[in-house]
């Protein structure tokens, strides 16, 4: 079937049955033209981003970070 006898079938089609076309066919372009990012790329992309060769911080210094933020946000 040629593109002018689809459109001219399309115009016989009801109300609801060309909306759920146009909907079909606006997912179908929507998939192509915005495929999904490969999530295992992005994350082997972001490993060891925030890796630093320091320690994690006790749980003193964290308190102290923690309190001098407050001092500095109300102070």
């Amino acid at each position: 079937m040629s593109l002018q006898e689809l459109k001219k079938e399309v115009f016989k089609l009801s109300v609801s049955d060309r909306l759920e076309l146009l909907q079909a066919i606006i997912s179908s372009v929507e998939s192509e033209l915005k495929p999904r990012p490969n999530r295992k790329v992005a994350i082997e992309r972001m490993r060891g981003l925030a890796k630093t060769d320091a320690p994690p911080p006790n749980d003193a210094e964290v308190e102290a970070m923690l309190e001098e933020r407050l001092v500095e946000k109300y102070l």
